[in-house]
C-alpha cells in the first residue's frame, strides 16, 4: 500500500526531548526542559481540582460540543458561542482550517521561519506555501501583501511569532487587514497572547468585529499550563466556524481538558502570577546575555530567542550534557537557540550551563 505522494516526503513534527530519555542516555539525576514552550509553574490548583472531579465519568464520552466552556469563553470575550470551535489544541484547528478551506494548488502565505504546523497541514491538503523572509525577527507584512494574488486563501500570521518572539503591533496589523482582500481569510495565531500586556499588541477580538475574514487562535497549552490535556479553540465570524466544524472528528477534546479549561478560565491570580513571574524571567535571561555579548530579539512570550554565535546544535548538545534541554535547528538561524523561561531556579541554571558551554564550543566565524 502506498500513501499519498504529497506526504512522502513531509517532515514529522519533532517536540523536545523528553526528560526522561535523555536522563536514560546521558546516565544524568537531574535534568531540566525549557524546549517546549511550557508553564513550569504548573496548572491551576482549580483546574486539577476539576481534572479529579472528571475521573468518575471515564467511560463516558465528553460533550462534543464543549457547551459549557464555549459559552463561559463567549460570554469572557464577548463573541457568540457559534464563534467559537475546540480543537485537541490550536494545532487541530490549524489542521481543520486547511483541509475546510484548502483545495490543491490554493496558495497560503506565512512567514518563512515560523511555526511549522502551517505549512505541514498546507502541504498535506496540496496547497502552495509562499514563504515570505522575516524581517529581524518580525513578520515582514509589506512583503507578504504583495505576495497576495487571485490564487491565496489563507495568510497565516503567529503573534508572537514561534520562535522567535517578536510581535506585529496593532498599528502593522490594521495597516495589513485593510490592504488584505476580504476573500482572504488571515488566522492570527496568539498561542502566548495571555503573556502580554504591551499596549502596543493588537486586540485580536476588536480586528475580529472589524474584519470578517479574521480567525483568531488561542490555546490552554501555555500560560494555562494545560499541555498534556490538548485543548485549544479558533474564534472567527458564525459562518467560518461552521464551515470548520464540518470537518472536525466527533468529541475531539477530552473531559478532562473541557473540565479542567473551564476551570483554569477563572483563576485570574494564578494567571496574573504566571504573567509576572515570565517578566522577571524574561528581565533575567536578558541580562545574563547583555552581560555575555549575545544578541536576542525582543520576546513577547514564554520563551526567548538568542545568537549564541555558534552552530546551534553543538550547543544543543553541550547544554544537554549539562542536563539542560532547550531548541535548536532553526532552518533560517543555525547559531541560534530558544529557551524558553523557567522558574528562578531553572532560569540560573540555564544561564550558569550556558555560560560553561560558551568556554567549550568555539565561536562560529
Amino acid at each position: 500500500m502506498q500513501p499519498k505522494p504529497n506526504i512522502v516526503h513531509l517532515p514529522v513534527y519533532q517536540p523536545g526531548k523528553p526528560i526522561e530519555e535523555v536522563k536514560r542516555e546521558l546516565g544524568l539525576t537531574e535534568v531540566i526542559k525549557l524546549a517546549s514552550n511550557e508553564n513550569p509553574f504548573g496548572s491551576s490548583p482549580r483546574a486539577i481540582e476539576a481534572i479529579r472531579g472528571e475521573l468518575d465519568q471515564i467511560s463516558i464520552y465528553p460533550d462534543g460540543a464543549a457547551v459549557e466552556l464555549t459559552n463561559a469563553l463567549a460570554e469572557r470575550f464577548g463573541v457568540q458561542p457559534d464563534q467559537i470551535i475546540f480543537g485537541a489544541g490550536s494545532d487541530e484547528v490549524i489542521l481543520m482550517i486547511a483541509r475546510a478551506y484548502l483545495q490543491p494548488g490554493d496558495e497560503t502565505i506565512m512567514a518563512d521561519q515560523t511555526f511549522p504546523q502551517y505549512k505541514h497541514n498546507v502541504e498535506i491538503e496540496n496547497g502552495v506555501c509562499v514563504e515570505v523572509p522575516l524581517k529581524e525577527g518580525t513578520h515582514d507584512l509589506y512583503g507578504m501583501l504583495e505576495k497576495v494574488n487571485d490564487k491565496t486563501k489563507i495568510v497565516w500570521i503567529c503573534n508572537p511569532n514561534n520562535p522567535t518572539g517578536t510581535i506585529v503591533t496593532a498599528d502593522e496589523l490594521e495597516w495589513f487587514l485593510s490592504k488584505v482582500p476580504p476573500r482572504v481569510m488571515v488566522v492570527l495565531d496568539e498561542a502566548y497572547c495571555e503573556y502580554i500586556d504591551d499596549p502596543s499588541y493588537p486586540d485580536g477580538f476588536a480586528l475580529l468585529r472589524k474584519y470578517p475574514n479574521v480567525v483568531l487562535l488561542r490555546t490552554f497549552s501555555k500560560i494555562y499550563g494545560l499541555a498534556s490535556l490538548r485543548i485549544g479553540y479558533g474564534v472567527g465570524r458564525p459562518e467560518v466556524v461552521k464551515a470548520i466544524n464540518q470537518v472536525r472528528e466527533p468529541f475531539n477534546t477530552s473531559r478532562f481538558g473541557q473540565a479542567a479549561a473551564l476551570a483554569a478560565l477563572g483563576d485570574d491570580a494564578f494567571i496574573d502570577h504566571c504573567r509576572e513571574a515570565n517578566r522577571e524571567g524574561l528581565a533575567a535571561l536578558r541580562a545574563a546575555f547583555d552581560r555575555l555579548g549575545l544578541f536576542a530579539f525582543p520576546a513577547y512570550g514564554n520563551f526567548i530567542m538568542v545568537d549564541v554565535r555558534r552552530p546551534s546544535q553543538d550547543v544543543f548538545q553541550a547544554l544537554l550534557r549539562k542536563g539542560v534541554i532547550i531548541r535548536a535547528g532553526h532552518r533560517h538561524y543555525p547559531t541560534y537557540i530558544r529557551i524558553t523561561v523557567g522558574s528562578a531556579e531553572q532560569n540560573a541554571k540555564v544561564i550558569a550551563a550556558l555560560e560553561a558551554v560558551l568556554q567549550e564550543v568555539p565561536v562560529q566565524v
